[in-house]
């Protein structure tokens, strides 16, 4: 098989400039840029999410943004089948594939690969959203911990994505997602090779854009987007623990909106929340995926 170009990745924490970077290399490169955020997947809170904008999107092609419906479950999985079908594409397109975002769980399922888990029918998926819908995440957690107590040990038993996906594999397979994670797992398509540039700034400057950033947002129209989202879950469309929910500064400025807090509580909770979450990114991906290239200064 005739090998394949190198695929250039793009990592770090959000506000990092991973964007500007990956716009700036696919001009030089007729590039094509893959998302690998999985907050930014989704047609909604685009602005709040921080997805490239429609000016930036036109400048060269961007895929896997704003494609999904916010009620859609999508699994790092899912993601590395669309990413692979994408890459392909742009080789097929004579392009060049460059992944950026700061979601590493999906990264390191294309780089190191996942456990051999057979596709989930969609009666499958549905009967399990269906059951999720109707009794909650928490009692579905619970059922979850009959069946594969070693698996429910290990998630967050309020992530409504993790549990659902334990659970649709349990009823699929009859076989608890962590023995299927015991196999050896899956990588990437033979020949593949991954350069990864992360950016990775001092602490003070990714706590200045954070800040300034989030004021600018405010400026676009976040609180529009998120009295958007708010009347899909109210009218049963999106459901109330979906994963888009959790996006920084949903809930905030909801509670702004609701009359429940003042806008400056609203942005100093977003500001903290976004700040803690940076500096997690940052370790999880400083240990967990390997780099090639450190920036400290985009």
């Amino acid at each position: 098989m005739t090998k394949k170009p190198t695929i250039s990745v793009i990592i770090g924490p959000t506000a990092s400039g991973k964007s500007a970077l990956a716009l700036s290399r696919a001009k030089l490169e007729n590039g094509v840029i893959i998302n690998c955020d999985a907050m930014q997947s989704y047609d909604a809170l685009h602005v709040l999410t921080a997805q490239p904008s429609p000016k930036e999107q036109s400048q060269c092609p961007h895929k896997l943004y704003g494609h999904l419906h916010p009620a859609t479950y999508y699994s790092a999985a899912d993601w590395r089948n669309n990413a692979i079908d994408e890459i392909k594409a742009a080789w097929d397109n004579g392009q060049t594939p460059i992944l950026c975002g700061g979601t590493g769980f999906y990264l390191k399922a294309l780089m190191n690969g996942l456990s051999p888990i057979p596709d989930i029918p969609d009666h499958v998926r549905d009967e399990a959203i269906s059951l999720h819908n109707k009794i909650g995440t928490t009692a579905l957690f619970e059922k979850l911990q009959d069946v594969d107590p070693e698996t429910a040990s290990q998630i967050d038993p309020q992530n409504p994505m993790r549990v659902l996906r334990a659970w649709e594999v349990f009823t699929h397979t009859g076989k608890p997602l962590s023995e299927w994670q015991k196999e050896p797992l899956e990588g990437a398509p033979k020949g593949w090779q991954f350069h990864v540039t992360a950016i990775f700034p001092d602490r003070e400057t990714v706590i200045q854009k954070i800040n300034a950033r989030l004021r600018k947002m405010i400026d676009h129209g976040i609180l529009d987007e998120v009295k958007a989202l708010d009347t899909m879950i109210q009218s049963g469309e999106v459901p109330g623990d979906a994963l888009i929910i959790k996006a920084h500064g949903f809930r905030p400025f909801l509670r702004y909106l609701n009359g429940e807090w003042d806008l400056d509580k609203a942005i100093d909770h977003t500001q903290t929340e976004t700040r803690q979450y940076a500096k997690r990114q940052m370790t999880w991906l400083r240990h967990q995926i390997r780099i090639d290239d450190i920036i400290e200064t985009p």
